[in-house]
């Protein structure tokens, strides 16, 4: 009886630190997006409204902070897999902020080269952090609570995407933008607060010799053999292709075609933030009820309706289809993207989560701007309602890598565990 109630204070203990990490791991989430969003949207102002720089200036610097999700998220998977996550999300927290600071110091200066060098530093502090917090969530939650806790962490990217654009539209009205990067700076600051609060995590063991060019080419090759990864490879490759070349279409339709102002295109933006708000709220609040395997068919489905209501939506009509089927494009993919983390952390090894992570987040941001090249070549040629075709088939590419895959079977995360306990478990032994 006493080892029983031992055991039980073990586990009640056990959860109660797991709770407390994942609400600080919460917290630091929203400074850390925060911060994101708003250098997201700065950038561009920044460099137009202080430093007037030219377009193709503004273009390299907006590439630049994509570049560093590029760049860091391989060698960060590999620290990750390697290196105690308390440690990596201070540390991630901890870059972004001397990024910011010192982004915002290049600003008084008037050094457009150190501003956009700083940049590329706090972006790779913010990919550190996510690829840090996705390794974290599974140590700390149990594998039925993985959606909810995944919502949890995605909930605060939904708002901020949602509240930052339109807060700093208003402000830059009334305020120079000079004081864009110093409110980043303080909601990075803000994540290190909660970042230090952390506990120590278990490492999980590891034994390779491997060198570092093995080690990627293992996180790939696994990924590449895993059908459920395999297909959520290929459903984020298409959908953020469509999603990128969408927003590259956006702008000349809504000023050749539907011939509104052009500020409808921040509200469109705006909408997809409340989108992925309710989704992020639904998959928290009702995640445990509805099968994975209808989420990941769900969210790459849906969006298949937003190019077509975009298609069809009559010029000077109404603004509500427009905002219609860019809350589409944020509602069902944040349930999609909570629910295919849950699965990466069900199927992935927990030495190999964060090269598995890296992967697929390189693949994401590296057609990113592909996309953006060929829905800007493609429109420019032709016309913005051919864009929008182009858009229509890219989406509906994302569905069909998700329904004809092993995903449309996946009716609990417990169960994805489980197999890969009985894989990993022999090869410890």
């Amino acid at each position: 009886m006493r080892r029983l109630g031992f055991l039980l204070l073990f586990l009640k203990i056990s959860r109660r630190t797991g709770m407390m990490a994942v609400r600080h791991l919460t917290r630091a989430a929203y400074g850390i997006h925060i911060a994101d969003q708003i250098a997201l949207v700065s950038v561009p102002l920044v460099a137009a409204l202080i430093f007037d720089a030219r377009p193709s200036i503004i273009g390299l610097l907006v590439a630049c902070q994509s570049m560093a999700h590029l760049l860091g998220s391989i060698p960060f998977g590999i620290l990750v897999d390697s290196c105690q996550h308390r440690t990596l999300a201070i540390g991630a927290t901890l870059v972004s902020l001397l990024g910011f600071i010192g982004a915002a110091v290049a600003v008084v200066f008037g050094s457009l080269f150190w501003f956009g060098l700083f940049v590329v530093l706090s972006g790779f502090g913010i990919v550190l952090f996510v690829l840090t917090a996705l390794s974290i969530i599974p140590k700390v939650v149990a594998s039925r609570e993985l959606g909810r806790a995944n919502a949890g962490m995605e909930l605060p990217r939904a708002l901020a995407s949602f509240a930052v654009p339109l807060a700093i539209g208003i402000a830059v009205s009334y305020l120079s933008a000079g004081w864009l990067f110093p409110l980043a700076a303080l909601g990075a600051a803000f994540a290190l607060g909660f970042a230090v609060r952390l506990p120590v995590f278990e490492l999980t063991p590891n034994t390779t010799t491997q060198g570092i060019f093995r080690r990627i080419l293992e996180g790939g090759k696994f990924v590449m053999d895993h059908g459920l990864l395999l297909s959520i490879l290929l459903c984020a490759i298409f959908w953020n292709f469509a999603f990128s070349a969408i927003l590259v279409t956006m702008v000349p339709m809504i000023r050749d075609v539907y011939l509104i102002g052009a500020g409808t295109f921040g509200i469109a933006l705006a909408a997809f933030g409340a989108g992925a708000i309710a989704g992020s709220w639904t998959s928290r609040k009702h995640g445990s009820r509805i099968p994975p395997n209808f989420v990941l068919l769900f969210g790459p489905g849906i969006s298949i309706l937003a190019p077509a209501i975009l298609y069809l939506a009559p010029a000077q009509g109404p603004l509500l289809p427009i905002c219609a089927a860019f809350f589409i494009l944020g509602f069902g993919p944040s349930m999609w993207l909570i629910a295919q983390n849950s699965v990466r952390q069900s199927v992935s090894p927990g030495h190999m989560l964060g090269r598995v992570n890296a992967v697929i987040q390189t693949a994401i941001y590296g057609v990113r701007p592909l996309a953006a090249l060929v829905a800007g070549a493609v429109v420019g040629a032709t016309s913005p309602q051919a864009g929008l075709v182009m858009v229509f088939a890219a989406f509906a590419l994302s569905f069909l890598a998700a329904a004809f895959s092993g995903l449309r079977h996946v009716k609990s995360y417990e169960g994805l565990t489980s197999v890969v306990v009985a894989q990993v478990a022999p090869g410890r032994s």
